[in-house]
């Protein structure tokens, strides 16, 4: 064989490697080292049995979801949300699921905000439990509102509940982790922790800085290996977070469902949570697209997001001022031409 022969091989090679990579990237909902790992790598249902897993934002959502989903693995469950018969409604759920019995699901209340109460109830799961292996930071609040209509008090808010609660609870618990050194602190972001967004500015930059906190202490825990730090950044998903969203004022939220068909389906978001805590991934970015490309251009072309960003960010406004939900007409063109 040539050595020009083998030349054209191996570009023919790289060639082929490419369209594959791009047909996966095409057929993802989820980064391509998180969508390996969901392939090839370590199942939840032999890596999270018999962990003490502490779930905020537990009563609907992701939060709720991600118990269901956990109760089924045979862990014990530390359940925390301010309302108390929705966590109720919850762990009854979870043991009807058959994995888990009473003395296996702790119902906690907790309000994120009230930062003075994290130490007790973190004692509380140590007296219940003796150990926390898994921390999930959940809880937290959105956002749509323009910039120039918002009260200052509403970013207060959205700092001190998605940014300072989760910052607090997770200083509360991280001793136990550094004396153990072991456990997974697992913070529930958003792709607008790492791309921005109209209508999201409060809510964008409370994510912004729960990134930037995280990777500062994964850093400084490089001495602790045992400790795994992980950043879960989902994209749009079917929820009542858009509801419950703050708007021009603290007292006022959003309070009218809109249609999700369009976003993806909670149950898979959380199947992909689990597969990024049983593979220790450091951070996962799920969504569909467009949104997962958008994140992409935004860590490698900046440039080119900038310019997407403005024309998609035009429409997502127009959405809001017309009743809508801010993605639906952009995510039903990709859908449309995709599906």
């Amino acid at each position: 064989m040539s050595w020009e022969l083998g030349l054209w091989l191996l570009a023919l090679c790289a060639l082929l490697a490419l369209v594959v990579q791009l047909l996966r990237f095409l057929r993802a909902d989820g980064d391509l080292t998180l969508m390996w790992a969901e392939w090839q790598g370590r199942r939840p249902e032999w890596e999270l049995t018999d962990m003490v897993v502490w779930v905020t934002g537990a009563s609907s959502g992701i939060g709720e979801e991600l118990a269901y989903q956990l109760s089924t693995l045979g862990v014990s469950l530390v359940l925390s949300a301010r309302r108390v018969q929705e966590l109720e409604r919850v762990k009854r759920r979870c043991l009807e699921n058959g994995n888990l019995k009473e003395k296996d699901i702790l119902v906690l209340p907790l309000d994120l905000a009230d930062r003075s109460s994290h130490e007790a109830a973190t004692k509380v799961v140590l007296q219940e439990f003796g150990k926390i292996d898994i921390l999930v930071n959940n809880a937290g609040r959105s956002q749509r509102s323009l910039c120039v209509d918002t009260s200052l008090d509403v970013f207060k808010e959205l700092i001190e509940l998605n940014y300072l609660g989760t910052v607090s609870l997770t200083m509360c618990v991280l001793p136990h982790m550094i004396e153990r050194k072991q456990g997974k602190i697992v913070t529930v972001n958003s792709l607008l922790g790492i791309i921005s967004a109209p209508l999201s500015s409060g809510y964008s930059a409370s994510k912004h800085a729960l990134r930037g906190f995280f990777n500062c202490l994964r850093a400084e825990l490089a001495t602790c290996p045992g400790i795994v730090v992980s950043n879960i950044c989902p994209g749009p998903v079917q929820s009542n977070i858009v509801k419950n969203s703050l708007t021009e004022e603290v007292q006022k939220t959003v309070g009218v469902d809109t249609v999700q068909s369009h976003k993806m389906v909670t149950s898979r978001c959380v199947r992909l949570m689990l597969i990024s805590m049983a593979n220790d991934l450091k951070e996962v970015w799920i969504s569909d697209h467009p949104f997962l490309l958008i994140t992409y251009l935004w860590q490698y072309m900046p440039t080119w997001a900038w310019w997407l960003t403005n024309k998609l960010g035009k429409k997502r406004i127009e959405n809001f001022k017309n009743g809508l939900d801010a993605d639906i007409s952009y995510f039903k063109t990709w859908k449309t031409k995709h599906d």
